[in-house]
């Protein structure tokens, strides 16, 4: 997938950077990196007019930058512009690569992202990680990585930092999994298990799809509650462009929020929760269908063919999501709701209960509910452009390591 680099906010860093010359010169070098990524290919002389900076400054940062393999030159502008042409620029196609992963109930995936947000290498594996325990888990994983950062390595890329992606609670220090219920996980340390040199950053699953939704999605909101359903249900609240983590990190976690208080027990130790009514097995449940690969895909076929019992189930899933969603929405009145992760191929028989739920309990007008287009690629793109964007934000950084 390739997509612009910076749809989403003005050219610049992220981070704060300190107020030092230092300071300042990596702060222009991320607002080139930024402009480049947006808006290229442009001339030294476009990037000029659009930081606001001299021609002569962006030149020397210029510079730097295609010394350090992150941006390049293409050659002459095309030809009908008044006045000498100048060499255009664009970001690497080679150079630095975010990795991606994802820890999924039945799947491991990894992918390597340029600084274009081209996939340029990917491997999935899909194995049953219900409560085995981390090790073996995170040996599959690294398995996949190697082999992935032997591929990019292969086009000329080299790895900028890793990013995992998992379906449970992350701590701040993002590297250490407090809980992950549909895993059996408990305060386990991935980066001790997963290869080292390479930046890590490990988040919840729901923020990372909320961050490639925020980046890559189509007129996608700067306010917006995601929700990542598959075999758990997490959700992530993107206010102003920014995640909102919560006091400990742990905000979002929607698929363990009571719809029927006396209903069946779940994971997490509560009873009632979302899980139990639109995750993808207690659909599956009150479908009559037996878990299995592709179930999204058969679920949708036999919907597709009028089945009665499973357009039952997928109603009673997206009232549950109705319900559960009400209170975010009342709390939190964002601009619409994406429903994404694998149940969003599910929505045709989703939407419909779901929104008429929506409707009928908030305060407000009824807010509007999308559908992801990224699907379940969701979170393994929103970690891998994650590291992307950290080379964007402070590319001096990565600049120092090659």
């Amino acid at each position: 997938m390739s997509t612009p680099l910076n749809r989403t906010r003005p050219a610049g860093p992220e981070r704060a950077l300190p107020d030092t010359q230092q300071g300042m010169r990596r702060r222009n070098l991320s607002r080139v990196m930024h402009t480049v990524g947006a808006e290229g290919p442009l001339s030294r002389a476009a990037v000029a007019s659009r930081i606001g900076l001299t021609r002569a400054a962006v030149s020397t940062l210029v510079d730097e930058l295609i010394r350090s393999g992150l941006l390049e030159e293409l050659g002459p502008e095309r030809p009908g512009r008044v006045g000498r042409p100048g060499s255009a620029l664009a970001v690497s196609g080679n150079g630095p690569a975010g990795i991606g992963a994802e820890v999924g109930v039945d799947h491991l995936a990894v992918c390597a992202v340029d600084l274009r947000g081209r996939v340029r290498a990917r491997a999935v594996r899909h194995v049953p990680n219900r409560d085995r325990s981390p090790e073996p888990v995170l040996g599959g994983l690294t398995a996949l990585i190697h082999r992935v950062v032997a591929e990019a390595e292969g086009e000329g890329l080299w790895p900028a930092g890793l990013a995992v992606a998992v379906p449970g609670l992350v701590a701040r220090d993002a590297r250490t999994v407090v809980r992950a219920p549909n895993l059996g996980w408990l305060d386990t340390d991935v980066g001790d298990l997963l290869p080292p040199g390479l930046p890590l950053t490990v988040a919840n699953e729901a923020n990372f799809g909320a961050l490639a939704e925020l980046w890559l999605g189509e007129d996608t909101p700067r306010d917006f509650l995601h929700v990542s359903a598959e075999i758990g249900i997490g959700a992530a609240v993107v206010v102003d462009g920014r995640l909102l983590h919560g006091n400990r990190g742990f905000a979002g976690e929607l698929g363990h929020v009571p719809v029927w208080p006396d209903g069946p027990a779940c994971a997490c130790g509560g009873r009632g929760c979302l899980e139990q009514y639109a995750g993808e097995e207690a659909v599956l449940r009150a479908a009559g269908m037996e878990p299995g690969e592709d179930r999204v895909g058969l679920l949708a076929g036999r919907a597709e063919q009028g089945d009665a019992q499973v357009r039952r189930a997928l109603h009673g899933a997206g009232t549950a999501l109705g319900i559960a969603l009400t209170g975010a929405v009342n709390l939190l009145d964002p601009q619409s709701v994406v429903l994404g992760g694998a149940l969003s191929g599910l929505a045709p028989w989703l939407l419909p209960s779901l929104r008429s739920e929506l409707a009928r309990r908030t305060a407000g007008p009824a807010c509007p509910v999308t559908v992801s287009a990224l699907g379940s690629e969701g979170p393994l793109l929103g970690a891998a452009h994650s590291v992307v964007r950290e080379v964007l934000d402070d590319p001096a950084a990565v600049a120092g390591r090659v």
